[in-house]
């Protein structure tokens, strides 16, 4: 089985440049490109992430979110901000794990987080 998660976006070009910054660490480099498909791969065993250019903006919350795991939540951040990325949080607690919600170029909520120390 094969996990693909799809995102809708504008621009497939610039959501592409963006997410392949965030992933770099995760070795993610395009792979099938044929509007309105764009599609960002690993050679782990991560999920594919599509990106599916659509006609119309983000309208209202995200149903599905990316959750991204980091050592350092401060710092990670700081470098997505840098990127483009947009904080939509103050930093959360629960249950040991840290987070802070961000928003990409175009407005779609993913998370990173630090979990517990075990």
């Amino acid at each position: 089985m094969e996990i693909v998660v799809t995102l809708d976006c504008i621009d497939t070009e610039a959501q592409a440049g963006f997410w392949l910054d965030v992933l770099r660490p995760l070795g993610y480099r395009r792979a099938f490109d044929a509007p309105p498909y764009l599609s960002l791969t690993t050679p782990n065993s991560a999920p594919t992430l599509l990106l599916q250019g659509v006609p119309e903006v983000k309208q209202g919350k995200n149903r599905m979110h990316l959750d991204l795991g980091v050592e350092d939540l401060p710092a990670e951040v700081e470098k997505l901000e840098q990127l483009g990325a947009r904080r939509l949080s103050k930093e959360l607690t629960e249950h040991g794990f840290r987070w802070v919600v961000l928003a990409d170029p175009e407005g779609n909520e993913f998370c990173v987080f630090v979990p517990p120390k075990t």
